[in-house]
């Protein structure tokens, strides 16, 4: 079964969904927040997802951040709509930085590096890995 994370941002939130075997992250796509709940609907009809991760916005200090009220009811809704499915969450301080390195380091034309949804994407891909690699050992 597949792991997927979450990068919940107020105007896109970036998905990410790990191979069956959960060996691999791969930024799956970007959406609207209004959308997410048909989003996953349609996307767990096809596929079986066995942990949602979602990553947890801190202050460099380790308090909450002005926005983990949003992530808060993001996880009441995920755990609301889809009560069999468990949400862990996953810190996420640095995700951003790092995904706009990958991008900034890649071989994308600058017109796709400037999409926003990409780094929301490759982050929630790091907050997979970052889960994955925490629990293999």
């Amino acid at each position: 079964m597949r792991l997927m994370s979450f990068d919940y941002g107020t105007k896109r939130i970036g998905i990410a969904i790990s191979d069956p075997l959960q060996i691999i992250a791969t930024a799956l796509t970007t959406i609207h927040p209004e959308k997410i709940g048909d989003f996953l609907k349609d996307y767990l009809q096809k596929e079986s997802v066995e942990t949602f991760i979602v990553g947890k916005p801190l202050q460099m200090d380790g308090t909450p951040s002005e926005s983990t009220q949003h992530i808060v009811g993001f996880i009441r809704k995920l755990k609301k709509d889809f009560p069999t499915i468990p949400v862990v969450e996953v810190d996420e301080r640095f995700t951003s930085k790092m995904a706009s390195n990958v991008i900034a380091q890649s071989s994308l034309k600058s017109t796709k590096r400037r999409e926003k949804g990409l780094v929301d994407a490759i982050s929630a891909t790091l907050i997979l890995q970052t889960y994955m690699e925490g629990k293999s050992y």
